[in-house]
């Protein structure tokens, strides 16, 4: 099963009220960043991608630049859990590849928590910081692309691609 975790691209900074900062939206940047990721995506994604976003505004922005449709899911919003992310995605048993648009710290936390072997500490953690493994960070627009196979029985996840939209 093939993961892919796209924060969401530049959206200016953060405001104290919470349901102000769901409708924060991309900047001029954050939407030359997105359509070069939607770019990238699109084309290594197959058809069959499912794909899942947060209802906070900018992750909206940041899906619609890919052009596909897309599903929104409270719980991937600011404060997701890592366990509430890897549900939704069905990890690691969907046969279909998963994009995830979200925040920081959710994708990083998850991208530590698969990458360093930890999936059941991952599941098991009801907030974002409740599990030891530290979050890494995912830079505003970037994508991690994780795969889960097996490989002589044993299961391992791989880091297929890290990309900025930056750097495309």
């Amino acid at each position: 099963m093939d993961l892919i975790l796209w924060r969401h691209a530049d959206a200016g900074e953060p405001v104290p009220d919470p349901a102000e900062d769901l409708q924060r939206k991309l900047t001029s940047k954050g939407e030359k960043q997105a359509a070069r990721m939607a770019d990238w995506l699109n084309r290594f994604l197959p058809e069959s991608t499912r794909v899942l976003v947060s209802p906070a505004l900018r992750c909206q922005q940041t899906a619609q630049a890919l052009g596909r449709k897309f599903q929104t899911r409270e719980a991937l919003g600011p404060g997701g859990t890592v366990g509430n992310l890897l549900t939704l995605a069905r990890w690691p048993d969907r046969r279909e590849p998963v994009l995830i648009v979200g925040h920081q710290p959710t994708l990083g936390l998850t991208a530590a928590s698969l990458m360093a072997g930890q999936q059941g500490l991952a599941e098991a953690a009801d907030t974002p910081a409740a599990h030891a493994t530290p979050a890494w960070s995912v830079r505003k627009g970037a994508v991690w692309w994780l795969r889960h196979r097996e490989r002589g029985g044993v299961a391992e996840v791989v880091l297929v691609s890290a990309r900025s939209p930056d750097n495309l």
